[in-house]
């Protein structure tokens, strides 16, 4: 049955009602309602509201079931496990002695602001000497971290006018994320014609580069509220569920076998993800559709696995261009 030409502004879901599966899957629902929020830093719009989410998830399966159709759904893992988080260092920005001693002259005012904030908020609880230690800028020879904007930090300007001066800024920790294309930005000039315009050293990195570790645990808790409602309207729903959080926190650690591989989230050579650092290879994509196939042996009683009716590695290459070593 052909629907699209005669009803283009028909939904996925009602496309889908109208083939009367008997059988369907419903994967990563949630993903993109994360996705392209931590891809864009957290920097703008936002994760969608629960409410509204739950109520979407309720009106596809709703649809989907309505004439006895058994089908899988599942939730969406952390999606800040993927490369397109973790390949960029925080500490990204190689510096000599003299650059460094150079650059930390330029924000000896903000750290000597910064300072000055302290003492003058001293016992109003405003100020701790603690976020001044998080926000003070400091270059060495060798590694440095880059420099970014935290909008959770305190606005020191809204408390005392005398310091508006002091943006909201501070070098990265391990527990921030540069996202991937950040890696063709840092070291490059904001100001063509003024060398200490440097992004990531001399000019912080806006926060559209970085999902700061505040906006992590935003988007790791929407995650897993979101993967919570999913699981609750499989079994409400009398369906499969599958959970894909571990697998891929899994891959992002130790790794995950698949066949007479392991494979892991290093971009390029880790075998599971594309070079888009997000979406899966052909392999990884097999390796999913079997953790699929189990769970709907384990809710079923079907024999996928024990009937050897699954994906084989071998069958799914991955190949990237010489040119990539």
């Amino acid at each position: 049955m052909r629907l699209t030409g005669s009803t283009p502004n028909a939904s996925i879901i009602e496309l889908a009602v109208a083939q009367n599966p008997s059988f369907f899957s419903l994967s990563l629902f949630g993903g993109n309602d994360v996705l392209g929020y931590a891809t864009g830093g957290a920097a703008g719009g936002a994760i969608t509201p629960l409410a509204t989410f739950e109520g979407a998830l309720d009106i596809a399966l709703t649809a989907l079931t309505a004439d006895g159709a058994e089908g899988i759904v599942s939730g969406t893992p952390h999606v800040t496990d993927l490369p397109y988080f973790t390949s960029v260092p925080y500490n990204a920005v190689p510096l000599d002695a003299g650059t460094a001693t150079a650059v930390n002259g330029a924000y000896a005012p903000y750290n000597g602001g910064l300072q000055a904030a302290l003492a003058a908020l001293q016992g109003t609880g405003l100020f701790t000497a603690e976020e001044v230690a998080a926000r003070t800028i400091s270059f060495a020879e060798g590694q440095n971290a880059v420099v970014i904007e935290d909008e959770s930090l305190t606005d020191l300007g809204a408390i005392n006018p005398a310091f508006a001066a002091l943006p909201k800024i501070r070098q990265a920790t391990v527990n921030d994320l540069l996202i991937l294309p950040s890696a063709s930005f840092i070291g490059t000039l904001a100001d063509p014609n003024n060398p200490n315009s440097v992004n990531g050293v001399g000019v912080p990195l806006a926060d559209n580069w970085v999902v700061t570790v505040t906006e992590l645990d935003e988007i790791i808790t929407a995650t897993d509220a979101m993967n919570a409602s999913v699981e609750a309207a499989a079994q409400n729903y009398g369906i499969a569920y599958i959970n894909l959080q571990p697998i891929l926190a899994q891959a992002a650690s130790t790794g995950i076998v698949f066949d007479d591989y392991n494979m892991d989230t290093r971009l390029v050579f880790g075998g599971l993800i594309s070079l888009d650092g997000i979406h899966l290879t052909a392999r990884g994509y097999a390796l999913m559709a079997n953790s699929f196939l189990d769970a709907i042996d384990t809710t079923y009683g079907s024999n996928f696995r024990a009937s050897g009716n699954v994906a084989k590695a071998d069958d799914f290459g991955v190949t990237y261009s010489p040119l990539l070593q």
